[in-house]
């Protein structure tokens, strides 16, 4: 029997423990209830563990796994915002659109004239009626520059014009610029380039295409890395998520920094917790990585789990003492001689020194509050972590309860919580010590309750012990409640990644890394990617570097400093 049917016929029976007056009857209903509950299950864990074992087989046999087919039809409307909320939606929608048209750039204006013959002889002129329409004009400016040439026969020397400071190579800075646009921004690939190009009869190569996307792009990547500098210095806490990605057909990982003024991507073969902290720390490939043996690093190894002897050991050697990488790797080796055995107590040891060498730098910002969801990889590296109250919630979502009664009991349970999240919401900056009070105590009480349904109970239990975590919005109230900036980064990334699978060379990533950077980040500021881009490509600089807006946008006092107002 499925799992609909049996949904179906408790449904039909709808056994209410509770109903029933004899107390020793009802409990062997609620036994029999959480049976059923667990044997479904089991059952669906056991059907999704025997399709990927089949799956594998068919692989071997060198067949296809089952293909994943979404379904198509319409996920149910889950909108919950009352009638109101939606007209008040609808309004400022129109708003926004009226607000759009004065923000269009008029590049020319015709007079729409009324033919005199038709106009009877007491017309009066009235004015006009405005009527903006948008236009873009698409077309080629080739130049051939004509060097004039001198020769000096006493000087024996030959004297030529020079190209102007922004021609380099075949191709203009508008050719470059476009193609860096709808490379990194408009996520085009490199064919399609190619093909638009040559509707206008730009004639280049694919190849040419490709080394103007991955090659000479120092000046934007110090752009990149001057971009989360500023932006780690706008705000006290930052937001960090993941997503996969692909190089040279291997699995890689991206990891999204962000807050409201900027968005960073770093690309990594791993996504352990020492390449987190080479990302924060400013140094991404892990080259200046130092480590210190101090009282913090002993106790972040007491909690990761290693012995005391290995604890005795380390502090005897290097209590006290900075190392490299080389020397850090000498001592493991002195400390761990069998290189087959012990790596996770390596791995363990390398983490607790570095994160104590990165928590005493002076030379990077350090991190005040870190906001995440609940992966094991951004723990412990940050005094203060917040997590995500959307990503809290998806486990919630992710129970399937058969019982009739578990159901209306999760249901219940999950208004409660949203209705939570809605106070949490209203908590600011201005809000008292005293609301901040009743809100942890309203935690308390919420996340204590007991519903008798066993997977709820656990998952319950499993939010209040995260409370200082979710709750750190109480300490620092203008910090999100979820991590949907960072989720929405990845979502760039992902996107790229369904039009170009995998960048293939070291330059092509960093590259991409740079150039999503500037394109998300020039998208918070409000400034135009390609006019950027064809800034800094023309080696003009007329426009205020990306970071020099997060510095004014953070701290007011430098908005006049930058021509902002």
């Amino acid at each position: 029997m499925n799992i609909s049917r049996i949904t179906e016929t408790l449904d039909t029976l709808n056994i209410r423990p509770d109903e029933i007056a004899d107390e020793r009857l009802a409990e062997v209903f609620r036994i029999l209830l959480l049976l059923i509950e667990e044997l479904c299950e089991e059952n669906e864990k056991s059907k999704e563990e025997n399709q990927k074992l089949r799956d594998a087989i068919n692989l071997l046999k060198g067949e296809q796994a089952k293909p994943d087919i979404k379904s198509s039809r319409k996920k149910p409307n889950e909108d919950i915002s009352s009638e109101e909320e939606k007209k008040s939606q609808k309004t400022s929608k129109k708003k926004k659109s009226k607000a759009k048209k004065h923000k269009i750039k008029i590049d020319r204006i015709e007079v729409c004239k009324v033919d005199q013959n038709i106009l009877p002889n007491d017309a009066e002129f009235k004015g006009y009626q405005d009527v903006v329409v948008q236009e873009i004009i698409i077309k080629t400016d080739n130049v051939k520059y004509k060097k004039e040439i001198y020769y000096s026969p006493s000087k024996n020397k030959t004297y030529m014009g020079e190209l102007p400071p922004e021609v380099k190579g075949d191709f203009g800075p508008g050719v470059k610029s476009l193609v860096c646009t709808l490379k990194h921004i408009a996520n085009v690939s490199e064919p399609k380039i190619h093909e638009f190009l040559d509707i206008f009869r730009i004639f280049i190569s694919p190849a040419s295409i490709s080394r103007i996307i991955t090659k000479n792009n120092e000046l934007f990547h110090q752009e990149k890395a001057d971009i989360f500098l500023a932006g780690l210095l706008s705000t006290d806490y930052q937001q960090i998520d993941d997503t996969s990605s692909r190089v040279r057909g291997q699995n890689y990982y991206t990891q999204i920094v962000c807050n409201p003024y900027y968005t960073a991507y770093f690309t990594a073969p791993h996504k352990d917790r020492l390449t987190i902290l080479d990302i924060l720390r400013g140094d991404p490939d892990g080259k200046a990585r130092s480590y210190l043996f101090n009282e913090e690093a002993f106790d972040l190894l007491e909690r990761f789990g290693p012995s005391k002897k290995l604890s005795s050991q380390l502090r005897e050697r290097v209590f006290g003492t900075v190392l490299d990488e080389a020397q850090m790797q000498q001592l493991l080796g002195a400390v761990f001689p069998d290189q087959g055995k012990g790596k996770i107590r390596r791995t363990r040891t390398m983490e607790a020194a570095a994160i104590a060498a990165y928590h005493q730098q002076t030379d990077f910002p350090i991190v005040e509050v870190l906001l995440s969801d609940d992966a094991p990889q951004y723990k412990l590296l940050i005094y203060l972590q917040a997590l995500c109250w959307v990503h809290d919630g998806r486990n919630y979502k992710k129970l399937r309860p058969v019982v009739p009664e578990h159901r209306e009991k999760l249901d219940e349970f999950r208004g409660k919580y949203w209705d939570y999240y809605q106070k949490l919401l209203q908590f600011g900056v201005n809000s008292s010590q005293e609301e901040a009070e009743a809100l942890s105590a309203k935690f308390d009480q919420l996340f204590s309750t007991k519903t008798r349904y066993p997977a709820l109970d656990e998952r319950i239990a499993k939010s209040k012990a995260k409370k200082s975590e979710l709750l750190m919005v109480l300490k620092h109230p203008e910090l999100p409640l979820h991590n949907n900036d960072a989720e929405l980064g990845a979502r760039a990334q992902v996107r790229k990644r369904d039009v170009s699978l995998h960048t293939m060379t070291e330059d092509g990533t960093k590259a991409n890394d740079t150039f999503l950077t500037i394109g998300q980040t020039a998208k918070k500021l409000g400034v135009s990617a390609y006019e950027y881009i064809y800034n800094r490509i023309s080696k003009r600089f007329r426009l205020p570097s990306l970071a020099e807006l997060i510095r004014a946008k953070s701290f007011p006092g430098e908005r006049l400093r930058y021509g902002l107002g």
